[in-house]
């Protein structure tokens, strides 16, 4: 049996190219987790809560905004008293241009809950640190204001 036989170089030579094509990838996709520059999960996440909670928090903080999302004409229907209007459509123009301090919390709600969600996901990428999706109007058992006799 001959040991640099065609066919046995040919394999090696193969197994050569795997090594050197292979292991630098397997190398690369190691990584160590101390070294991982990580940002805080929950700052970035909206938290959802209860009208009865953000009536809490809110009758206890009064710097704390209530954002109504939807249009002008919602909002003339009906809305929560305190709030203040920026519509869903014109939030990521305008949000820093009305609510300058991104630290103090801010409860934002629309009609059902759909706008909220995105709204709080707009502010949250706006820098946003304190922001709660208090869902929809529909669900609000308190007061509310109507702008129409």
């Amino acid at each position: 049996m001959e040991i640099f036989s065609a066919r046995n170089i040919s394999a090696v030579v193969i197994f050569l190219l795997f090594l050197i094509g292979v292991v630098p990838l397997v190398g690369c996709s190691y990584t160590n987790e101390s070294s991982i520059e990580s940002r805080p999960v929950e700052a970035m996440k909206m938290k959802k809560i209860s009208p009865e909670a953000a009536k809490e928090q809110m009758d206890k903080n009064k710097n704390s905004i209530l954002l109504d999302v939807r249009t002008e004409e919602e909002y003339e229907e009906i809305h929560i008293p305190e709030s203040i209007l920026i519509p869903l459509d014109t939030l990521e123009a305008s949000a820093e241009e009305q609510m300058i301090d991104k630290s103090i919390p801010i409860f934002i709600y629309c009609r059902s809950g759909r706008r909220s969600v995105t709204a709080a996901q707009i502010l949250l990428e706006l820098g946003y640190t304190e922001v709660y999706d208090l869902g929809g109007i529909i669900d609000w058992p308190y007061e509310t204001k109507s702008k129409k006799p």
